[in-house]
């Protein structure tokens, strides 16, 4: 394609990113940009747009020479895949919001891209409005990528604000936050962490050329977040969030995790409320850079996808540099991991998996400590998700292991056991 060359397209889904899309082109007339077609599952359903304009045969789309741009924002992943692939192979260039879709399919998706040369853009798939794809790719040399941390689902951010701001406990946090239509009627992919896991896979191939499948990745979501933590996180002047994190480590590798965690009231990501998302990313020499903005709803998303559509009239393609044109990083388990464990029961945490323990409170009813255990031993273990068990990282989470050692001796000393 040639830098201002029209762009028809074919799109999958009318939902509420596909019909903000479709109000968003008709105000850029600019980007000459149209919708030739779009496929739905629900012909008899009403839409504010042309019934002339939907269909649900797929192939009008896939196989129709004159459309050159195929945008998917459905909501099963396994067609999503299927409309991808497809177009691609179809020499179409592909725009995407599918996460889950991408991260359970990256190797494929990437090697598609290799051999058919189209574009295949997700801008919107992780964190909506805020263009972290594309800074990831364009900015930060992975030599010089110290961290990069981040809230990237809104419902489970909205949920957390409520707990803290509003004093509301997690069940009613959780009902507000599907009566305002932030959390789906069925929420455990949000509430769980799986959303976040999912962009979090591919936003590492970005950042650091690793290449994980979700359940390799270690995460949990904010479902045992209790009120009880909320406190103690405010009697210590924190807040709790769910935060996706990776650093490089002295060893090379990447210690990389989604899982909540206490944040410092002057944290950047103390700022980011309700539905939105943030990015912090630490570089060798920009220093701390914060991203901040909606990471869900129509037209923020809409926005994002037509980031995408935009970019294509001159070709643009991700050219995944930390995959192809560095040496790709990977995962390490080697580190430990400071952590806050809540729970009924002291017979259900295996206190001796512990390196040692910092804190130790008994209430009556609700315990906590805070202790160090080793990063490998959570993998391989589920005691920490289940019997009502809460684990938080502590803000300043990640120890490694050359560092152990000392760090051990000196809490020791500050217990007056040695």
């Amino acid at each position: 394609m040639t830098a201002h060359k029209e762009l028809t397209i074919g799109l999958f889904g009318f939902g509420v990113v596909g019909e903000g899309l479709y109000k968003v082109l008709e105000k850029t007339p600019s980007l000459k940009a149209q919708i030739k077609k779009v496929c739905i599952k629900h012909p008899d359903k009403k839409r504010q747009a042309p019934a002339s304009l939907f269909t649900t045969d797929k192939d009008e789309l896939l196989h129709d020479p004159c459309i050159n741009v195929i945008v998917e924002v459905i909501d099963d992943a396994d067609a999503a895949f299927r409309i991808v692939s497809t177009a691609l192979k179809n020499g179409k260039n592909v725009v995407s919001a599918s996460k889950k879709m991408i991260a359970e399919h990256l190797p494929e998706l990437l090697n598609l891209q290799q051999q058919t040369g189209q574009s295949f853009l997700y801008e919107a798939a992780a964190c909506a409005s805020i263009p972290v794809i594309r800074n990831l790719e364009e900015y930060y040399d992975n030599d010089l990528l110290h961290s990069i941390k981040a809230i990237v689902n809104g419902s489970t951010n909205f949920i957390l604000t409520k707990m803290f701001e509003e004093g509301l406990d997690f069940k009613q946090a959780l009902i507000l936050a599907q009566q305002l239509g932030f959390a789906e009627s069925n929420p455990k992919l949000d509430v769980e962490g799986y959303d976040a896991v999912n962009k979090w896979t591919f936003l590492l191939t970005h950042a650091y050329g690793i290449i994980e499948k979700p359940e390799d990745i270690l995460f949990t979501g904010i479902q045992s977040v209790n009120a009880g933590d909320a406190t103690v996180a405010k009697e210590k002047n924190q807040q709790i969030k769910l935060v996706a994190q990776a650093r490089k480590l002295h060893n090379g590798k990447v210690a990389a995790f989604v899982l909540p965690q206490f944040v410092n009231h002057d944290d950047h990501l103390a700022f980011v409320k309700n539905e939105y998302n943030g990015v912090v990313i630490e570089s060798g020499f920009a220093d701390k850079q914060f991203f901040y903005g909606k990471g869900a709803g129509s037209f923020p998303t809409a926005s994002a996808v037509l980031s995408d559509i935009s970019a294509l009239r001159y070709d643009y393609r991700y050219e995944y540099k930390k995959l192809y044109h560095h040496h790709p990083l990977v995962l390490s388990n080697d580190v430990y991991l400071r952590t806050y464990i809540s729970f009924d029961d002291w017979s259900f945490v295996p206190r001796n998996d512990f390196e040692w323990i910092e804190e130790w409170h008994a209430g009556e009813e609700r315990k906590y400590l805070v202790g160090v255990i080793a990063f490998e031993k959570l993998q391989k273990d589920s005691w920490w998700k289940e019997n009502n068990i809460s684990l938080v990282l502590a803000a300043d989470a990640i120890i490694e292991s050359i560092e152990l050692r000392s760090l051990k001796k000196k809490s020791l000393e500050l217990a007056g056991i040695v």
